[in-house]
């Protein structure tokens, strides 16, 4: 690594930070003017929302999300001015091949890369838990729906649950319904007036209940007030509120698809989106630095301004086109790791197709 690559990559860090400070500070400027009425109206206290919401939970969000634009803009940024400079021309007429000027760069999108991934996998389940939690009782209390409706799962390969309303914030259930199967054959139905989730010994006692037992030609029926029994299920598998599964650690959401897959609650799209973007999104970073340093590595009449409009325009366009695919994945049948593989490997081509076009 030579004094070259050294200051490219300082100024590439550098550049990006001082973008994502500024992000920051128009990010919680933003949000503060448009949600005030919601913390003073629910009673949040200065502490809990600028530390709890904002430095644990917000910020980390909206960050990770902007994270390819704020990457996009400071590249083009910190290059545009280099080139206005004539930086490069000195670097590249001295025997540096443009592929060799990248390096650096990619050095610094591998930094980026990294700590977006570990990020993704490590830290913003845990931020995002923060924020869900704030937002459901400070900012939207009126959204979150404690009681949910006619719930068919499946919950192993021969057992069938119904419940016609289950109350999530009392863990309680009413008219719960078991159906078991032997092949094609019903061998035990249960049916009960109440469920509850007992947290101490993380078992479901169920009240009022009657329990057919179906042996050939033969049936028994039990009926009794109150037993105590283990059932592959949990209250959490009820919830249903917003960003439910940003919230979960990468165990968690292995789990939960696990489940899914068994059963089929509809809501896979949305699991496996979540999965994928959290291993695939971070790739961007060496995108969007391949298509910055292409497009503004060469001097051009309109000076940054230029470079910088088009970088801006491309990074949006980026966050569009991500949104648009993520929407055809949760409503029009599009494969989930297509939707998350289609608007990088998109961008991917049009850099590729920069460099080749880019001063050699």
């Amino acid at each position: 690594m030579n004094i070259i690559d050294r200051y490219i990559i300082k100024k590439y860090l550098t550049t990006f930070l001082f973008t994502v400070g500024i992000f920051v500070v128009v990010i919680v400027v933003f949000d503060v003017s448009e949600k005030l009425d919601d913390f003073l109206k629910n009673k949040a206290s200065m502490s809990e929302v600028f530390f709890q919401y904002y430095a644990m939970g917000s910020v980390p969000f909206f960050l990770n999300m902007l994270t390819p634009l704020i990457n996009f803009i400071a590249v083009i940024f910190f290059t545009s001015k280099m080139a206005d400079q004539t930086e490069i021309v000195p670097i590249l007429s001295g025997g540096m091949s443009f592929n060799r000027f990248l390096r650096p760069f990619m050095i610094s999108a591998c930094i980026v890369f990294a700590f977006t991934l570990v990020s993704n996998l490590y830290i913003l389940p845990y931020t995002n838990k923060l924020k869900v939690k704030f937002e459901n009782i400070y900012v939207h209390p009126h959204k979150v729906n404690s009681s949910k409706q006619s719930t068919h799962m499946q919950i192993d390969s021969n057992t069938y649950v119904y419940i016609d309303n289950f109350d999530t914030k009392r863990a309680v259930g009413y008219n719960f319904v078991m159906e078991k199967f032997d092949e094609n054959e019903l061998t035990e139905k249960l049916m009960a007036d109440r469920v509850t989730w007992d947290s101490v010994s993380s078992k479901w006692r169920i009240e009022n209940y009657t329990n057919r037992i179906i042996k050939g030609l033969d049936e028994e029926m039990l009926k009794g007030e109150s037993r105590d029994t283990t059932l592959d299920m949990k209250p959490q598998d009820f919830e249903a509120y917003e960003n439910i599964f940003t919230a979960m650690d990468t165990r968690e959401l292995e789990e939960r698809i696990r489940k899914e897959e068994i059963r089929g609650t509809g809501m896979m799209n949305d699991l496996l989106l979540e999965k994928y973007k959290r291993w695939i999104n971070p790739f961007s970073a060496f995108i969007l630095t391949l298509m910055g340093v292409s497009l503004s590595s060469k001097k051009v009449r309109g000076g940054i301004g230029l470079s910088l409009g088009i970088g801006i325009g491309l990074s949006f366009a980026y966050l569009v086109f991500n949104q648009f695919s993520t929407m055809f994945a949760l409503k029009g049948g599009l494969p989930p790791l297509l939707a998350v593989l289609i608007p990088n490997v998109t961008f991917l081509i049009l850099g590729l197709v920069l460099l080749v076009k880019a001063p050699k």
